[in-house]
């Protein structure tokens, strides 16, 4: 029982979650100025640079949580769904990096209207990430376990929107683009920002888990 009461409690996770949250916020702000932006070469360097720095924040967030998991006897939620939850947010960044990365990489010369689509429900998902993450201290409170499960909803239904979007502009490249290798480009943007709102939906689950669970 000593050994217990000299190890630390609790610890700074909610915080640390809203930490991430802002970042991701940060990120994907970054990533759509980025995609609005995108043929002034300057301001797409600019925000592609803040994309990288929320990132690169968000990281070192991810490694504190972790850090502090193996130095907290007593949590406030479970060990697995701090460990899942903080990783799971963590996916969001990096895919927003790589996307901004691959869009760099390719030579993408210009935006299309299905990008742009994407890029917006991805960011819209990322807003409603960080909402969700920082309902999750008055979980305790039933008006915000209502309004974090809502928001879990919105998610699921953005990340849905999304689905339809992908795949009618999927239809559309095959049907109207002729050079083969803007197809492969694009197809592969496509791809990796409806994956942005999959792993939204990710962190929506797990949300919707814990809030479940501890309520």
């Amino acid at each position: 029982m000593l050994f217990g009461k000299l190890l630390p409690r609790e610890g700074n996770f909610f915080e640390l979650f809203n930490q991430h949250g802002d970042q991701i916020i940060a990120g994907s702000r970054a990533f759509m100025a980025m995609v609005e932006n995108y043929a002034d070469g300057t301001l797409r360097e600019q925000h592609a640079a803040s994309v990288d720095h929320a990132e690169h924040q968000a990281d070192k967030i991810t490694a504190e949580v972790n850090r502090l998991l193996h130095k907290t006897f007593i949590t406030p939620i479970d060990r697995e769904q701090i460990h899942g939850l903080i990783n799971a947010m963590d996916d969001v960044l990096d895919l927003l990096q790589d996307s901004a990365e691959t869009m760099q990489l390719y030579d993408v010369r210009a935006m299309t209207e299905e990008t742009l689509r994407l890029a917006d429900l991805s960011a819209k998902c990322c807003e409603r990430v960080a909402h969700a993450v920082g309902l999750l201290p008055k979980i305790s409170d039933h008006a915000a376990v209502e309004a974090a499960l809502k928001t879990c909803e919105e998610i699921d239904k953005l990340e849905s929107d999304a689905d339809r979007v992908m795949r009618a502009a999927m239809s559309k490249l095959f049907r109207e683009q002729e050079d083969v290798r803007e197809l492969i480009k694009l197809k592969a943007i496509y791809e990796q920002l409806e994956s942005i709102t999959d792993r939204c939906e990710d962190v929506a689950n797990l949300i919707e888990g814990i809030v479940l669970e501890n309520s």
